[in-house]
């Protein structure tokens, strides 16, 4: 009988092998982890206004996905006020389940979306084991910046290193006028004391238009550029998006233009009604007073925040002119006018070197270099400053 060329044994041998080079093929292909951003949606406490987001590792053979945070701070550490003071405040990323991440969100009402990205295994699998590594407790502590180095960029750049700096590539050449003071008073607009806050002690390096990397600093904006982000052969990035869960507090704050007349008007009434009293220099000298107080509190406050802290995008705050310091020096001869007397020589020469700075403050909105978006804060104090400047310059007549 001629041999059989398919025997039995060796067609199970066959097969055998295929199955097993099968199974290889489909443990090789769900290896690699899913990747996700989860984008939380404004809350209503302060910390809560900007938003918030985590990267997500959804490996079905490591059990439930992963969210990786890089927002948690501990308020209890001894010297947590004194640092968060001077801005040398510690943040750490946490690894938690995602439906435990998401608990919170859910009990206040803040809407949470996820964006899977398209990631070929190997940067998935290398994303997920650095992110496993940086959360280790020895790794997990880095030195929080606000604008530079918050939740929101730590996963940005982590998803650029992903992808060989194309994120960055891709976002750096573009722009929508954003600046970091911009954004900050518009997520802070809810809490009105917030938003003024932030506007006035923000200094000029805030006020550069950003890149949409450096908006990036905002979850949200981060989320919405991801959506325009290519690979080189034309695929989005992000494969699809759901929602986790629904918003159901006030929404984001629309971007808005500073309304800067009205501050003009404001300024203006002051002013005039300071001048409408100048035959009684005694009634303008209690609201100088008030003013000159407010500036000092205010002004102390601002060059405390250049010279004593790490908050950086505080510095040279041009708006120490309009609320110097100085004002201090004049109160003593501010009561003394208030109580019937003449402020002095001193007091007149202080006044006058103060109006000359307040009367630069314009001319410092036209530096090419460290120009500061304040105009409001110029039309509301500059007619102010000057009308008490004006009635209390002159030295007070005494009967004989």
């Amino acid at each position: 009988m001629p041999n059989n060329p398919q025997h039995p044994g060796r067609r199970w041998s066959l097969a055998l092998v295929l199955l097993l080079l099968l199974c290889a093929f489909c443990a090789t292909a769900v290896a690699a982890p899913r990747i996700g951003v989860a984008t939380m949606q404004p809350g209503e406490v302060f910390f809560e206004r900007f938003g918030h987001n985590a990267i997500v590792v959804d490996d079905p053979a490591a059990g439930p996905p992963i969210s990786y945070n890089f927002g948690f701070f501990d308020p209890d550490e001894p010297d947590f006020v004194a640092r968060f003071v001077r801005g040398d405040m510690r943040y750490r990323l946490a690894a938690l389940p995602l439906a435990d991440d998401l608990a919170y969100y859910r009990d206040v009402g803040r809407g949470v979306s996820i964006q899977w990205l398209d990631l070929d295994n190997t940067a998935a699998t290398a994303l997920a084991a650095r992110l496993a590594d940086n959360a280790r407790p020895e790794n997990a502590h880095y030195a929080y910046d606000y604008f530079t180095d918050n939740c929101s960029t730590r996963v940005r750049d982590a998803l650029d290193t992903s992808l060989g700096g194309a994120l960055r590539r891709q976002m750096q050449g573009r722009s929508q006028g954003n600046t970091f003071r911009s954004e900050a008073v518009r997520l802070a607009r809810p809490a009105p004391w917030m938003a003024l806050g932030f506007d006035l002690g923000l200094g000029p390096a805030s006020d550069r238009p950003n890149a949409l990397w450096e908006d990036a600093f905002v979850p949200m904006r981060l989320a919405s550029a991801l959506r325009d982000m290519r690979h080189a052969d034309g695929r989005p990035l992000v494969a699809s998006e759901e929602a986790l869960l629904p918003h159901r507090i006030a929404p984001e704050p629309e971007p808005r233009r500073v309304a800067w007349i009205p501050w003009l008007v404001a300024g203006l009434v002051l002013a005039a009604l300071a001048w409408s009293q100048r035959r009684r220099p005694g009634v303008v000298a209690w609201a100088a007073i008030a003013t000159w107080l407010a500036c000092a509190l205010l002004g102390g406050l601002m060059l405390y925040l250049w010279l004593g802290t790490a908050h950086r995008f505080a510095w040279a705050n041009h708006n120490l002119i309009l609320f110097n310091p100085l004002c201090l020096l004049l109160l003593p001869g501010a009561w003394r006018i208030a109580r019937g007397g003449d402020g002095g020589a001193v007091f007149r020469v202080l006044l006058a070197g103060i109006g000359v700075l307040v009367l630069l403050s314009p001319f410092l909105l036209w530096m090419p270099l460290q120009s500061q978006r304040n105009g409001h804060w110029i039309a509301l104090m500059l007619p102010l400053q000057l009308a008490l400047a004006a009635v209390l310059w002159r030295p007070r007549r005494t009967g004989a």
